[in-house]
């Protein structure tokens, strides 16, 4: 046993501290136990139908149709085809980390259209990257030594500390947000967060938000993303809004992009200001690994456009992609559909579960429900909802995401996605959690019945009384749960 140990030793000073540390949080995250839990058991619909679903998976499948249609109706956008292979010397040999131009100008038109054309971009301040994973890092880079802090409202997505903090060396301090107004950001909140890093010598370099929310699937509205403009200003500290999730608006109301917002306030220093965005979650496009950084800021765009070269996206991604997007006709009827869809699934969910007493936070954004589990918990802590996920994970068969993983101060809330599966799936995974949800609603009944017949003198007649459908539906527990 010693031997092991003293190998395992000399392993870990074969290698660096990075290496080593575990801050990747793979190994320590309810959140990444259930894709491996996944992996090990994936459903399919024939050849696995009891398998575990996954819906920790917050993809976008639902309008890949209506691309496979634009490719077949553009087959030059390719150079892999008849019709396009002429550009394929260009393309092979094009290297400039700046991108190709035609591929800035169809992503700035993109990203104007996606926020209703209320704001403008300047296609030389596009920064490309490989995917938002590698734009957070890089502004990480630019924005923070290790050491600093940014300031970001919990709950939020949990690859955050992977993506912002594990090789930068930069750390993240929660905004604590509660149940009690939706986890919308409170200004005494948000001073309270920076005030606290203060008294702990911790320098706080920035905020951090995602708009449209993750986990939460809300959106922040203008009023409040210039109050953040305002703090950041008066403390001189950056604000970073990641907008990955803001094609995917489908409510009536409309998304407000912090770049409108700056726009609408001239007061604000502009330097302070970066956006993220990728068309991972618009369009349904995680392999493609297309990021955006957007910065105000010119020694920021600079820099990171140098830091590009370690994640460049690929000038056939590029050819292609930038076809697509100017495609002006194609982009609207894409983002109309997309929202519809969306809002289809979202009502499916939200609906199905309100039906046996389960709300989700109500949200018009992303491709997720915020679903209130917490009248569900043997225990209101976080063991109580590891206890409840390892449940719905190993016996109910659903891939969801227990609040703890995304940093919730309030067990019980789960995030569960809805985009990433054809409809006759969507359909299981609702009736599997109606089971799970009345399943757990009879055993509450019948424990209410037997503390009943414990409670009556002998005389009563307990049969005449227990079966009656007065008797037996009490108002649910869930209910109570939920205020």
């Amino acid at each position: 046993m010693a031997s092991g140990f003293q190998d395992e030793a000399a392993e870990h000073h074969l290698l660096s501290e990075m290496a080593s540390n575990g801050g990747h949080g793979e190994n320590n995250s309810l959140y990444f136990d259930g894709w491996k839990a996944y992996d090990r058991d994936p459903y399919h619909p024939t050849l696995n139908p009891h398998g575990i679903i996954q819906m920790g998976l917050a993809e976008n499948q639902l309008c890949h149709d209506l691309m496979e249609e634009w490719i077949r109706n553009n087959p030059e956008a390719s150079i892999c085809t008849e019709e396009g292979v002429s550009c394929f010397k260009a393309v092979a040999n094009f290297q400039d980390y700046h991108g190709l131009p035609f591929f800035r100008e169809a992503v700035a038109k993109f990203m104007e259209k996606v926020r209703g054309g209320q704001v403008r971009f300047d296609p030389d301040r596009i920064v490309m990257s490989g995917g938002a994973t590698g734009a957070q890092e890089t502004l990480a880079f630019c924005l923070a030594d290790p050491g600093d802090a940014f300031l970001i409202p919990v709950p939020y997505y949990p690859a955050f500390d992977r993506d912002f903090c594990w090789r930068t060396r930069a750390r993240l301090l929660p905004i604590h947000c509660s149940s009690s107004n939706n986890f919308m950001i409170t200004a005494s909140a948000l001073e309270s967060a920076y005030q606290n890093a203060q008294k702990s010598n911790i320098r706080v370099k920035g905020i951090l938000i995602v708009n449209p929310s993750n986990p939460l699937g809300t959106t922040i509205d203008k009023h409040s993303l210039q109050s953040l403009l305002r703090f950041a200003n008066h403390r001189r500290i950056h604000l970073v809004c990641d907008e990955i999730f803001g094609g995917t608006v489908f409510g009536s109301t409309r998304f407000t992009s912090l770049s409108e917002a700056l726009e609408a306030d001239p007061s604000a220093d502009r330097r302070l200001v970066h956006v993220v965005c990728s068309l991972s979650k618009d369009l349904g496009l995680p392999g493609f690994r297309v990021g955006v950084i957007y910065s105000y800021n010119d020694a920021v765009v600079a820099c990171a456009r140098k830091m590009s070269s370690f994640g460049m996206v690929s000038s056939q991604t590029q050819h292609f992609v930038g076809r697509m997007l100017a495609d002006d006709d194609f982009t609207s009827k894409y983002l109309a559909e997309n929202a519809r869809r969306l809002r289809e699934r979202h009502a499916v969910f939200a609906g199905g579960l309100r039906r046996v007493g389960i709300r989700c936070l109500e949200g018009n954004g992303g491709l997720f429900c915020w679903m209130d589990l917490r009248g569900l918990l043997k225990e209101a802590t976080a063991e109580g909802e590891a206890d409840l996920w390892r449940v719905i994970v190993g016996e109910v068969k659903l891939n969801v995401s227990p609040g703890s993983a995304f940093h919730c101060d309030e067990p019980g809330w789960f995030r569960i996605c809805f985009a990433n599966m054809d409809d006759e799936t969507a359909e299981r995974a609702v009736r599997r959690i109606r089971m799970f949800v009345e399943k757990k609603q009879m055993k509450k009944t019948m424990r209410w019945v037997d503390g009943l017949r414990l409670s009556l003198p002998r005389r009563f007649d307990l049969e005449d009384v227990a079966l009656t459908p007065r008797l037996l539906s009490p108002q649910s527990p869930l209910v109570h749960a939920t205020t």
